[in-house]
Formats: structure tokens, C-alpha cells, sequence
């Protein structure tokens, strides 16, 4: 139906060759007196009721075409696991020893990770001296995705509060109805910060029945830190890397099945993704909405409105 506004120009192109042929012409030797002439307000506004017309059939033409909004609802049953990927936002996520830094490489990993887990919700949470959920449980990848790009160390208090990340994870996962229920927290430092006591954090893992995988993340030894000085020049010095990997043993310990993984380069990540993959799938009833509404009674007013006005100008004000 929407070809039908092709009559748009060939009705605005009419009207020009019309308006040509309906010019008076005078004959006369000289048309000089008539040069201090102007012309009416009429006159220049001659155009404006075929105008009125000539929007009213784009309207009815755009009605009859049936424009709609829509909002779309589906239920169907997907196969997956719950995940809470909990990432560490403190500052010395920010060392290089993984390019361009370890915060970076671990969103490049995780992005990764998400994209092939497409039938799971994922959720995700950060935490440095203190801790909040991004995204609860979804399987909108596409807006976990979003916000997971959007990460950035130095949004929160500075610091390694695992206890605390560990425990907002928890209880994002928690009344969770599938079988499989996994925690991921990659971190950096020392528990340095918090409220929760870890080991405490874990046990509560580990009465609800999740998985904690818990990922150390540096290289052996040390690790160029940027600093910036009073003129905002950085500066690399070389700190120690330091992680309690006792505490991360004994975290993913208190859970069934957990594992600590010491995170030197991208491999171990992906060990991880393949021991998930391997887990038991629990079926999860997702509810998309498909709702259709016509909004075609707005272009027939448009209509009725422009013909309207069609009238009123031409038979009203021009014969004034």
C-alpha cells in the first residue's frame, strides 16, 4: 500500500503544470506600472489548500497500509544454567600485565564466554571495596553484554571486599529454580575490605547448592602498574602481584565441585567454560511478550484534519 505515495509527487508536479497554465497574461506595450505591485497575502498562500489535499492522500495512503506498534510476547522453554560472573573493579585491575590490562582481558574473556552460552541466564555482579549487582539473571545477552563493556575500575570505593562480591552473587543466585547453579569470581588482590567474611560467604554457597569457581588473576612475581603524577603524566612501576590463593582454594573448596584456577593468561578461563559445558542442563520456562497494536487512527485524523483545514482556507479565508 505504501506505493501508493507515489501520487504524492505526481500530484504535487500537477499542480505546478496547472499553476503555469492558469497565469493571466496581459498584452499590453509596457508593464512597467506594474512593478510597485506586491503581492497579497492570498496570493502567495495560493498553494496552501492543495497542500492541505495532497496531505491527506499521503495520510489515508500511510493508514491503508496499516502502520502498527508491537510488543512482542512468547513463552518457551530454554535449557541452561543460572551463572553470576562476579568481576573485581578494584585498582590494581588496572596492572598490564595482561594486554592492555587485566580488567580489559577479563571482559574480553567473559564477552566471549557469554556469547556461547546462549540458552543460560547470566547474571552479572562487581565489587571492589564495596559490591552491587550490574544485571540480575537474564537472557537478554544483549544488555549483559552492553553493561559488561561499560565496566570501568574507580566507579566504586577501592579495595578487595570478596567476602562482600561473594555475597551479593549469592544472593542474586540463590532462589534460583535451576538445577546447576555456578558463581565465577575473578579477582586480583588480597581481602582487603568488606562486611562478609569470605570462608563465611562460601559456606552459604555452598548450603544453597552453587558452584563457586573462584579465579586468581596476574602473573607470577610482578606485574608495570600505571601511576599518574601531579601534571597527569602516567608512569609504569613494577608492583608485586599478590593473591590470597589459600583463601581462593579454601572459598572454592567449600563448595561442591568448585575449583580455584591461578588466571596467568586466557587459558584458564577457558578451562573453566569447558567444565561448564559439561554440567547438567536444567530446563527454564523464559516468557517473551508479543503484543500488536494498529495505529492507524492517527494518519486518518492527519486526514481528516488536513481536509479540514483544506476547506476552511478555500471556502472560508479565499473567498473573504
Amino acid at each position: 500500500m505504501l506505493l501508493g505515495l507515489i501520487l504524492v509527487p505526481l500530484l504535487i508536479g500537477w499542480w505546478m503544470w496547472r499553476y503555469r497554465k492558469q497565469e493571466a497574461a496581459l498584452q499590453h506595450s509596457s508593464t512597467s506600472f506594474l512593478k510597485g505591485v506586491k503581492k497579497t497575502l492570498r496570493q502567495r498562500l495560493r498553494w496552501l489548500p492543495y497542500a492541505c489535499r495532497v496531505v491527506a492522500v499521503a495520510a489515508v495512503v500511510v493508514a491503508l497500509a496499516r502502520p502498527q506498534s508491537r510488543l512482542s510476547r512468547e513463552e518457551m522453554t530454554v535449557e541452561g544454567i543460572d551463572i553470576v560472573l562476579a568481576v573485581d573493579l578494584s585498582g590494581s585491575m588496572l596492572a598490564e600485565d595482561f594486554r592492555p590490562n587485566r580488567l580489559e582481558a577479563a571482559k574480553s574473556v567473559a564477552e566471549n564466554f557469554i556469547k556461547g552460552r546462549k540458552s543460560d541466564r547470566i547474571g552479572l555482579v562487581v565489587f571492589a571495596g564495596e559490591s552491587f549487582t550490574q544485571v540480575p539473571l537474564t537472557v537478554d545477552h544483549q544488555v549483559l553484554l552492553k553493561q559488561l563493556k561499560s565496566l570501568k575500575s574507580g566507579t566504586m570505593r577501592d579495595g578487595t571486599a570478596l567476602g562482600d562480591g561473594l555475597a551479593t552473587a549469592i544472593n542474586r543466585i540463590k532462589d534460583s529454580e535451576a538445577k546447576s547453579k555456578v558463581i565465577i569470581l575473578m579477582t586480583d588482590g588480597v581481602n582487603n575490605q568488606g562486611s562478609v567474611d569470605p570462608q563465611s560467604a562460601a559456606e552459604i554457597a555452598a548450603m544453597y547448592n552453587i558452584r563457586l569457581y573462584t579465579i586468581g588473576i596476574g602473573t607470577r612475581g610482578k606485574a608495570p602498574y600505571p601511576f599518574r603524577d601531579e601534571l597527569g603524566r602516567v608512569h609504569y612501576q613494577n608492583v608485586d602481584v599478590e593473591i590470597d590463593e589459600a583463601l581462593m582454594k579454601e572459598m572454592a573448596g567449600a563448595t561442591k565441585e568448585g575449583q580455584y584456577f591461578r588466571a596467568t593468561n586466557k587459558g584458564a578461563l577457558e578451562e573453566i567454560f569447558e567444565k561448564i559445558d559439561k554440567m547438567e542442563k536444567s530446563k527454564i520456562d523464559v516468557t517473551q511478550y508479543a503484543q500488536t497494536k494498529d495505529e492507524f487512527s492517527k494518519w486518518l485524523w492527519l486526514a481528516l484534519i488536513a481536509l479540514g483545514l483544506e476547506a476552511l482556507v478555500k471556502w472560508g479565508w479565499f473567498k473573504l
